[in-house]
């Protein structure tokens, strides 16, 4: 429920409504305006009408929370979030842009790729230590190896870095490591894992499964919200249609779906999204143009060497030629990049 407080409430009269609602075991938010308070009750709504809030004389109005994901939703937070990633805000004006290889391979091939990202005007860093593969006989990363790797790179670099976690018991040591968690596509219903990422501080990137509507995308990052973590990005990274020109259907459509029903940033990734070198510069600049706070791109100092999705990395010079591009179409939708 969403609880307005009238004009000239005191924020110890918010604070003893609060205690009455948590009295009962409901979640709490209070979020103090210019003009209004409002607070947030959380849990069953049938417990929450026992304390028959609207006849308090100091609560202007209570209304449902209609959204299934009640933290995630814009009815309860109208006000875009913005993420701290490292001491890089994503979700503000500027365009971010987190680029770097599939996987972290060496310290060699992360060093090497992470200076051209970086030339070239990247914000931040990608790679995988840990890498979940359709097929066990595939590349795994290089697991605790490769979070070191990134972790040494990123320093140097001064670009903060974003890798991927798989399992519950890796959590603590990716959140010492990097700067945001990534939550790939085959993870975004680990329940387990998003609980565990959610009583983490360490913001994350969640990607959107690849049979997984908005919605589901949504219920998933409300999982790391409930746990006490509101510093989630979403991320749409293409999902499974009967196309087959392409490795997925990068659904743009998303983005202004989910920019109007929650209050998260939300990223692309157009490596991902389409699986091809030659369409990742195009795509990421459409992903701009609708309202995407930013981008994941793949890159590699020499992709036909690449043990993980060389086919859809960037080289260096393409990863270049994208960011020149991009500029004008983030400056022509108000950003900087």
């Amino acid at each position: 429920m969403i609880i307005v407080l009238k004009p000239h409430a005191t924020k110890r009269d918010a604070d003893r409504i609060l205690a009455r609602i948590e009295a009962l075991g409901l979640k709490t938010l209070h979020m103090p305006g210019a003009e209004r308070t409002v607070l947030g009750a959380i849990g069953d709504e049938r417990v929450i009408a026992q304390l028959r809030l609207e006849s308090d004389p100091l609560v202007e109005g209570v209304k449902p929370i209609l959204a299934p994901y009640k933290l995630v939703s814009r009815e309860l937070h109208p006000h875009d979030t913005i993420v701290d990633v490292g001491g890089m805000p994503v979700g503000g004006d500027r365009f971010v842009v987190f680029a770097g290889p599939c996987a972290i391979e060496s310290l060699e091939q992360t060093r090497e790729t992470g200076r051209c990202v970086k030339s070239a005007g990247a914000h931040g860093m990608r790679g995988g230590a840990y890498k979940p593969r359709t097929s066990p006989y595939s590349f795994q990363g290089l697991g605790r190896k490769g979070l070191r790797i990134i972790q040494k790179v990123s320093g140097e670099l001064g670009l903060p870095a974003v890798t991927e976690v798989v399992q519950v018991r890796d959590v603590q040591a990716v959140a010492t490591h990097a700067a945001a968690f990534q939550i790939g596509a085959r993870n975004m219903q680990n329940y387990g894992l998003l609980k565990a990422i959610g009583q983490s501080r360490t913001p994350a990137i969640l990607k959107r499964g690849m049979a997984a509507n908005a919605d589901d995308l949504l219920m998933a990052a409300e999982y790391i919200l409930s746990e006490g973590n509101p510093n989630v990005i979403l991320c749409e990274r293409g999902i499974k249609t009967f196309e087959t020109a392409t490795r997925n259907t990068l659904d743009l459509n998303v983005i202004p779906y989910l920019k109007q029903r929650s209050h998260l940033p939300v990223l692309v990734d157009p490596s991902h999204g389409t699986g091809v070198r030659d369409f990742v510069t195009p795509m990421a600049k459409a992903a701009a143009a609708c309202g995407a706070d930013g981008l994941l791109v793949e890159v590699h100092h020499d992709p036909s060497a690449a043990l993980s999705d060389g086919f859809q990395s960037l080289t260096p010079d393409g990863f270049q030629t994208l960011m020149r591009e991009l500029k004008p179409v983030v400056e022509a939708v108000g950003r900087t990049l």
